[in-house]
């Protein structure tokens, strides 16, 4: 009797399983096909998008690549990343350690507020930043791009290192003081180590998040500074220009690697 319950059970069991993979397959096969139609757009040898390519050519590589203007903004984005990635990391940092250390009333609606950034329509955080930004005379310029950046990028740090320090022993806080160590020598040698992996995916989301970020950067860009998701809004707006197909090809390979790069990090952390 009880081995044909424990079929049954085992059989809905699979069932279920197989219902599980196939909800993540069709969910990650609609994920991937606009990057399966872009890529090979890139490599079209046409003077227009053409899926699938009749002919393949590097043109518009070499297009994206000789022009100034999609240089500068390539630039621009990475600069502008790479500065919100460390402000938001450190900032990131010094939040999420308050608030796994701290006890008082009001951290859950504190820990909800965080996330604001996240959860909030794009268009409502982009016209109050450029509203803000306006009287403080920050549109247009690389400090209010950072800025806005950064407030948007911070909740994914907080998030990735409150992961890590979800399961930090602050009982080895404890015994490398009773050592003599002082809270800066353990911050460094123990702390920080310890939640390396948490610091390195936010500083990997903080940089995607800024680099992928098009909304304010709508409200804020001028003439002058323009980032990369930027000029492809306006390549395909203003101008039917496939050198489009070869910027955003670049963008989801960039994307892909820098988030790659917290796994094999961990993986190898393991493995040691």
């Amino acid at each position: 009797m009880s081995d044909t319950s424990g079929g049954r059970q085992g059989g809905r069991d699979g069932g279920l399983g197989w219902g599980l993979r196939t909800a993540v397959a069709l969910t990650v096969l609609l994920l991937i096909t606009p990057t399966v139609v872009v890529i090979p757009m890139s490599f079209s040898g046409a003077d227009t998008f053409q899926f699938p390519p009749e002919s393949w050519s590097l043109r518009w590589y070499r297009s994206f690549f000789g022009s100034e203007k999609w240089m500068y903004a390539l630039l621009t984005s990475v600069q502008i990343g790479l500065l919100v990635a460390a402000c938001a990391t450190v900032l990131g940092v010094a939040v999420a350690l308050g608030l796994n250390r701290s006890r008082f009333r009001g951290l859950g609606a504190v820990r909800t507020l965080m996330t604001a950034p996240m959860i909030m329509p794009g268009i409502v955080v982009a016209v109050a930043v450029y509203g803000v930004f306006i009287r403080w005379q920050l549109n247009g310029t690389a400090v209010g791009f950072v800025i806005a950046h950064t407030v948007l990028a911070l909740p994914f740090v907080v998030t990735a290192v409150s992961t890590s320090l979800a399961g930090y022993d602050r009982t080895m806080d404890v015994a490398a003081a009773t050592l003599g160590a002082t809270a800066w020598t353990t911050f460094v040698r123990i702390t920080v180590p310890l939640v390396a992996p948490g610091v390195l995916s936010g500083f990997a989301f903080a940089f995607v998040t800024s680099l992928d970020e098009v909304v304010v950067a709508l409200f804020l860009q001028t003439p002058d500074i323009q980032t990369l998701p930027v000029q492809m809004y306006n390549s395909i707006t203003l101008e039917i220009d496939p050198t489009i197909a070869a910027a955003s090809s670049l963008m989801v390979t960039a994307t892909t690697l820098v988030l790659l790069v917290p796994q094999f990090v961990r993986r190898e952390r393991r493995t040691r």
